[in-house]
């Protein structure tokens, strides 16, 4: 079984007070309609102690959790500590963890695949999104007031899960789009910049197309594009050029953003898989483990081996 699968999910949560979590809906009701649900925190806390810590890993499914409590938030190579309440947006496409510091949490989480949201959401993926791009921060922290006024989405969403309504998987889209235009109006209003410019574009079409390359899901799997060159003909446009660009919008240039895109990856394939430091060079388009070792402590001031327990 795929440790990051909706079944290994199921399997790890059932709990006596979750006796409907313990089974994955049935797979032709998901390849109809996607995958949703949602659960109460609390009624999953009290057999916690049975259970291991949460896992640093890739799922294979969305999350939003709503959180009241002293906890941690592990996500990509980025830590955050709550005290108190927080929205949390979590992508299929970024490794997390959730790390509660006392046994006194409340809230609740939703999970769901981007097949869920298709017949809304049409052909626009989830990742478009603001709350799910990546490089943000998918964490909000949040006042109690707003607490209160995102909880009751997720009470709906209890209720009509627990409901026999023969529409009722239409109602909980409304909700979840509810919840994710909710939490992207609590996001910080980015400043305003010249996004209509080539430049800007340009730059976009960049960070976009260097996202893609990531993640690397097995160490057979290789970067397809590894240099500034290599992102300028893929975008068709001269390299000095792209150069230009991204240090004009970015304050960088091409060369260290994509130096920092792969070292993330890397710290993050160095914490949450047992590939050889070797496999992880290559799959990175290092010629050998001498320059990948050089390049990541040139990066991040460590040496591989230190991330790995």
């Amino acid at each position: 079984m795929d440790p990051n699968s909706l079944e290994a999910f199921y399997t790890k949560i059932r709990t006596a007070a979750n006796p409907e979590a313990s089974v994955v809906p049935p797979v032709e009701l998901q390849r109809e309609i996607g995958h949703f649900n949602v659960f109460n925190v609390a009624q999953l806390m009290h057999r916690r102690h049975e259970r291991p810590p949460m896992t640093f890993d890739r799922r294979s499914f969305y999350k939003i959790s709503l959180i009241r409590g002293r906890c941690r938030i592990e996500f990509a190579d980025q830590t955050m500590d709550v005290d108190g309440y927080a929205l949390w947006f979590a992508t299929s496409r970024v490794p997390y963890r959730w790390l509660p510091h006392d046994p006194n949490q409340y809230g609740y989480f939703c999970i769901f695949n981007e097949d869920f949201l298709r017949p809304i959401k049409g052909s626009v993926a989830l990742e478009e999104l603001p709350v799910f791009r990546l490089g943000g921060c998918p964490v909000v922290l949040l006042s109690s007031a707003e607490f209160a006024t995102l909880e009751p989405i997720f009470q709906k969403m209890e209720q009509e899960m627990a409901s026999g309504y023969a529409y009722k998987y239409d109602l909980l889209r409304a909700y979840l789009l509810e919840l994710i235009h909710a939490g992207q109006k609590l996001q910080p209003i980015p400043t305003p910049a010249s996004t209509h410019t080539a430049s800007a574009r340009v730059a976009a079409l960049f960070a976009d197309l260097l996202e893609r390359q990531f993640p690397l899901a097995t160490p057979q799997q290789q970067l397809h594009l590894r240099t500034a060159k290599d992102y300028a003909e893929a975008l068709a446009v001269h390299v000095n050029h792209l150069n230009r660009v991204l240090k004009e919008t970015t304050g960088h240039t091409t060369t260290a953003l994509i130096g920092s895109r792969v070292a993330q990856e890397a710290k993050m394939l160095l914490k949450q898989t047992t590939w050889t430091v070797s496999e992880i060079a290559d799959s990175l388009g290092f010629a050998d483990v001498a320059h990948f070792c050089n390049f990541f402590k040139r990066q991040t001031g460590l040496v591989p081996g230190a991330l790995r327990g």
